[in-house]
C-alpha cells in the first residue's frame, strides 16, 4: 500500500495527517502553533516551530500507524496565507519572528502605495479583497522601509508552507495559488504583475518562482529525512495556500461548488472558472489547486478563536474537566448554550476580535458583547458567541448571493463544523440545510494529499475529491427560527456599523 502524507499549517498550529493512495485518512496528529504580538498590530510567529511540529508530528505518525517509512511516496503542504518569511542570500533564515496573515503593520505602507496605484484597478486585477495592508506585498515594503538591512539581506520571501517546503528540499520557490495572495499577481495571467513589483518599489527576486500546486518540486533532501524520518525517495509536490487546499479537500472542483470554512478565521467560497470581484465588498480570490480555477470568497477573521477567548477566559472550568475526564470543553459549552434561547435573551455578540474584514465599515472595528444585563449568565454569552459568528458569516452569504447566485445546501467544513448544534444554528441562520460531509475538519489536509497523489502519479486528477466528500449528516433548516433569525440579524447588522464607528472614533481619540 502507498500512502501520502499533508501537512496542514493552520493559524492555530499544524496537523500532520497520512492517507492511503484512495485518499482514505489513516491518522493524524496536531501540534499547537503560538502567535506572538510583540507590538500593536504585529502578529507574529516562528518559522522555527513550525519546522519542530513537522519533526514532531511526523514521528508521532509513524508511532501511531506502523506504516512503514518505506511505504509514503509523497508529501504536500497546506500552508495559512499572505506569510512573508526572509530567506537571506546565505540561504538562512533571516528572521526568527514573521509576519502572518492577520499582521497589520503595513497600513501606511499600503496608504503611500494608494497614493501611486488605483486601488480599484489594483483589486480588480488581483482579487485581493481583504484589507490592502495584511497582503504580502505590503508587508516586504514594511521590511524595505522599517528593516533597510534584513531587506536587502534577503534574496527573497517566501510563503508559509514554502518554507516548510524549502526545509525539506532546499529549493525555494511557490505556486499559484499561494501567489495569488502576493499583492502583485494578475489572477487572468497568472503571473506576477511586474509594472505593480516595480510601483510598489520592490525587487522581482523578492517574489519565488511559479509552480503548479501538484508539481514535484523535488525530493527530500538527507538533512530533512533523517530528521523527520521520511524515507529519501519522497517527493515533495508544490502543495498550495489553506483556501485552495480547503476548496479542493471539501470536493469543490468543479465550476459553482461552494462551502463554508469554520475554524480559527472563517469564510463562505465559491469555486469556479471566472473569479467573483466586486471592489464595494471586495471578496477575497486566490487560485484554485487547479491552475485557471478560482476560489473566492467573503470572510470574517474572527470565528474559532473567538469561541477559543469565551472558553479559555470564561469557561477554565470546563477546560479543567476535559484534562481531568478526557472530554470536550467544547461540547460542554454546546450543551450550556442549549440552555439559553434564540437570540440569548438580547445579547449581541459581535465576534471581529481579530481584526476587521472588507465586510466592515472599518479595519479598526472590533468586537463586542452589546445589552448585558443583570439576568444573562454564562449560557447566554456562550450561545452569543455562537450565533454572533453565524451572524458575520450570513453578512458574507448575503453579498456572496448577490454576486454568485449561491442556493441550495451549504457544506461545511473545518473544525468548528464538528459541532451538531453548531451546524443547526448556522442552517436557521443561513436559511439553507447544512451538510457535514465524511471530510469534516480534514478538507486542508485532504486538499494538500490530493496535490501529493497526483504530483506521484497515484490520481490523474482532483476529481476523487468529489466522492470522498460524501454527506452523513444535513441539518434541516427551521422556518420559524430563521423567520426569528432574520430580525435578530437586523440588530446584528447595526451593532456590526456602530462598532466600526467607535472604532473609529477611538482610533482618532488614541491618536
Amino acid at each position: 500500500m502507498n500512502y501520502v502524507i499533508a501537512y496542514d499549517l493552520g493559524t492555530g498550529g499544524l496537523k500532520t495527517s497520512l492517507f492511503d493512495e484512495q485518499g482514505v485518512s489513516v491518522a493524524s496528529d496536531f501540534k499547537q502553533i503560538e502567535t506572538y504580538y510583540l507590538a500593536p498590530e504585529f502578529r507574529e510567529q516562528k518559522p522555527l516551530e513550525w519546522w519542530d511540529a513537522v519533526v514532531v508530528g511526523t514521528k508521532a505518525l509513524f508511532a501511531k500507524t506502523g506504516v512503514k517509512p518505506g511505504d509514503i511516496v509523497a508529501a504536500a503542504v497546506s500552508g495559512h496565507s499572505l506569510g512573508v518569511v526572509p530567506i537571506a542570500k546565505d540561504g538562512s533564515l533571516a528572521s526568527e519572528y514573521v509576519p502572518i496573515w492577520t499582521d497589520g503593520r503595513a497600513l501606511r505602507q499600503a496608504k503611500d502605495i494608494f497614493r501611486e496605484v488605483n486601488e480599484e484597478e489594483w483589486y480588480m486585477k488581483t482579487g485581493n479583497g481583504f484589507p490592502a495592508h495584511l497582503y504580502s506585498a505590503f508587508k516586504i515594503r514594511w521590511y524595505k522601509e522599517q528593516k533597510p538591512e534584513l531587506y536587502h539581506k534577503a534574496q527573497t520571501f517566501i510563503g508559509t508552507k514554502d518554507y516548510l517546503n524549502y526545509r525539506l528540499t532546499g529549493l525555494l520557490s511557490t505556486d499559484y495559488s499561494y501567489a495569488s495572495g502576493s499583492g502583485v499577481y494578475d489572477l487572468i495571467k497568472c503571473d506576477y504583475n511586474q509594472d505593480y513589483i516595480r510601483r510598489f518599489g520592490l525587487r522581482p527576486e523578492d517574489f519565488p518562482p511559479l509552480r503548479e500546486s501538484k508539481d514535484i518540486i523535488g525530493k527530500i533532501k538527507g538533512e530533512a529525512a533523517r530528521e523527520t524520518g521520511l524515507p529519501e525517495h519522497l517527493l515533495i509536490a508544490a502543495g498550495g495556500v489553506d483556501n485552495a487546499c480547503m476548496a479542493a479537500g471539501a470536493g469543490c472542483v468543479e465550476d459553482g461548488m461552494a462551502y463554508t470554512s469554520l475554524g480559527t478565521s472563517a469564510w463562505i467560497a465559491v469555486s469556479s472558472y471566472k473569479p467573483v470581484l466586486n471592489f464595494r465588498t471586495k471578496p477575497f480570490v486566490f487560485g484554485h489547486l487547479i491552475k485557471g480555477m478560482y476560489v473566492s470568497a467573503e470572510p470574517t477573521f474572527s470565528a474559532g478563536n473567538t469561541f477559543r477567548w469565551v472558553r479559555d477566559v470564561m469557561c477554565s472550568d470546563l477546560l479543567e474537566i476535559e484534562k481531568k475526564t478526557g472530554g470536550d470543553a467544547y461540547k460542554l459549552m454546546d450543551e450550556l448554550a442549549k440552555k439559553s434561547g434564540i437570540g440569548a435573551k438580547g445579547l449581541i455578540f459581535n465576534p471581529t476580535m481579530a481584526g476587521a474584514c472588507s465586510l466592515d465599515k472599518s479595519v479598526n472595528a472590533r468586537g463586542a458583547i452589546i445589552g448585558l444585563d443583570l439576568q444573562h449568565t454564562r449560557n447566554d454569552i456562550i450561545r452569543a458567541a455562537l450565533e454572533g459568528v453565524c451572524f458575520a458569516l450570513k453578512m458574507a452569504l448575503e453579498e456572496l448571493k448577490k454576486i454568485a447566485g449561491l442556493s441550495g445546501e451549504m457544506l461545511i467544513v473545518g473544525g468548528g463544523g464538528k459541532s451538531q448544534y453548531w451546524r443547526q444554528l448556522f442552517a436557521d441562520v443561513y436559511g439553507m440545510d447544512v451538510t457535514e460531509s465524511a471530510v469534516g475538519e480534514i478538507a486542508g489536509s485532504l486538499g494538500a494529499a490530493a496535490c501529493a497523489a497526483i504530483g506521484a502519479g497515484l490520481w490523474k486528477d482532483y476529481r476523487p475529491l468529489i466522492a470522498l466528500n460524501k454527506a452523513i449528516d444535513t441539518r434541516k433548516c427551521d422556518p420559524e427560527n430563521h423567520e426569528r433569525y432574520n430580525r435578530i440579524f437586523k440588530v446584528y447588522r447595526q451593532v456590526s456599523d456602530q462598532q466600526s464607528e467607535i472604532a473609529d472614533y477611538k482610533e482618532e481619540v488614541l491618536t
